[in-house]
């Protein structure tokens, strides 16, 4: 089972679903997690996302499932809220959330570090450009394992 197909396959299908409720579709994740699977899809919109947001999106998204069964094991769908610390994955993330604190895990060390925490300062090409103790960084997207906004 591959697991990022079967992510960008439910990603490709709850687009328009998503989009049909005005929301955005933040990112789906497909793993495994003591011996059972799950898939979760994030959404949001602005104000935050309610439980009847997520039920709603849920039932359509797992009749559909249901009806094209991709997946071939048993799981567990989560449709949810991003929450404080939601991942930053489209240029259009990094665009909308200029000037909040992001982390940033790295997979290799830069200065000795694999975790950078700044200020978000924007996206210039494939750079995301941090404020990171008083300096301007340029981090290349391919070193960078995931950005999410920080809670401090």
């Amino acid at each position: 089972m591959d697991v990022s197909s079967i992510e960008k396959l439910v990603y490709e299908l709850s687009i328009p679903i998503v989009n049909s409720f005005n929301y955005e579709l933040v990112d789906v994740e497909f793993v495994k997690e003591h011996n059972e699977w799950y898939l979760r899809i994030y959404i949001d919109k602005e104000g935050g996302i309610t439980i009847d947001d997520c039920s709603n999106v849920s039932r359509i998204i797992s009749n559909k499932l249901d009806e094209i069964d991709p997946i071939e094991c048993s799981y567990y769908l989560e449709v949810s809220s991003p929450g404080i610390e939601r991942p930053l994955r489209k240029d259009t993330d990094f665009e909308k959330h200029k000037g909040k604190k992001v982390k940033i895990k790295l997979f290799a060390a830069i200065d000795g570090k694999k975790i950078i925490e700044g200020t978000l300062l924007g996206l210039e090409g494939n750079d995301i450009i941090v404020s990171f103790n008083g300096k301007e960084l340029h981090i290349d997207k391919n070193k960078v394992s995931v950005v999410k906004l920080s809670a401090l």
